[in-house]
């Protein structure tokens, strides 16, 4: 007969054999993804280490990514590029976070759709401020930034079927710029000269000015099935788009070609982010599995260009 106690000591024991190999097989992937094969995803952070509310990546310029709702609903992320991953902060009561990105100057923009605010982070010292404030808006959910550090905000009212473009000017001021159907996704071309925007199955361009008004819309394609969410531009104008149920990433030239499509672990992809030591690291948010995913890509995003001209 074998002893009780001696059983679970070796339960004991396996477990934590169990533990320690978890966290050496994700952080082995995510350290393959950044070396190995392109467009080929692993796991970046454990399944469920986030809420189904998981979006928003956004990377810093010191390559530290951050996500919404880690844990728990109402929390901001913090993860190092070995998928470590901690709290960095807790809104305030009533908001809930969805798009993240970073200013000229460094500071956090998170688009808080249960409050209705842009809130802006100082990332020294964590401190909070209302940037922007519409109670008429249905959210807001992603947002994009300029380099002149305006603000994007795709605004879908899903119930009603219908959404808004709204822009944010760097004192906070609001202008709406355009009525649609449900939006989600949203960036600006490495010229700053296209506003792109997903619509239902639909990517949209608009001309952008150099005063940040939108005009001649006009379709970049169109898929027939599953739906989208946030979506991304590389420094050669290339869109990454989140293609959500499918579970994948699908490459967008410009004028509309699919280039490729990147299979996923997960098959409910939220939002997408370029970092990494060399800004060819993809990272995405999975809704269906609360986690982070990480491949390797071809040319550095936008956004992480941007980065690294902060002030």
């Amino acid at each position: 007969m074998i002893r009780s106690d001696h059983i679970l000591a070796f339960t004991a024991k396996q477990l934590l054999l169990v533990v320690s190999l978890t966290i050496i097989t994700v952080s082995t992937n995510a350290q393959l993804a950044d070396t190995g094969l392109l467009y080929k995803s692993a796991l970046f952070t454990p399944v469920n280490s986030f809420t189904i509310g998981v979006e928003g990546p956004a990377v810093d310029k010191d390559g530290n990514v951050y996500a919404v709702n880690f844990d728990h609903d109402g929390s901001i992320g913090k993860m190092t590029p070995d998928g470590s991953a901690t709290v960095f902060i807790e809104l305030p009561k009533g908001s809930t976070g969805n798009g993240i990105r970073f200013d000229s100057h460094g500071n956090m923009l998170i688009a808080d759709y249960t409050g209705h605010n842009i809130i802006k982070v100082n990332m020294a010292t964590k401190q909070q401020t209302i940037l922007a404030h519409r109670a008429t808006m249905s959210q807001p959910n992603d947002i994009a930034v300029d380099k002149k550090g305006r603000i994007y905000a795709s605004d879908p009212n899903w119930k009603a079927g219908t959404g808004k473009i709204w822009r944010i000017d760097p004192d906070g001021r609001i202008k709406l710029l355009d009525s649609m159907a449900t939006v989600n996704g949203i960036d600006v071309s490495p010229d700053g000269h296209t506003l792109y925007v997903n619509e239902k199955r639909k990517i949209w361009a608009y001309d952008l000015s150099s005063k940040g008004e939108i005009s001649n819309k006009h379709l970049v394609t169109e898929f027939t099935d599953f739906g989208m969410d946030g979506l991304r531009c590389d420094v050669k104008g290339n869109i990454y788009q989140a293609r959500f149920g499918k579970g994948t990433i699908a490459k967008i030239s410009p004028d509309g070609k699919i280039i490729q499509e990147i299979t996923l672990i997960g098959k409910r992809p939220t939002n997408i982010a370029f970092g990494g030591p060399d800004g060819k690291t993809m990272y995405v948010t999975l809704q269906d599995r609360g986690n982070l995913e990480t491949f390797r890509v071809d040319e550095p995003g936008r956004e992480w260009e941007m980065s690294k001209k902060q002030k």
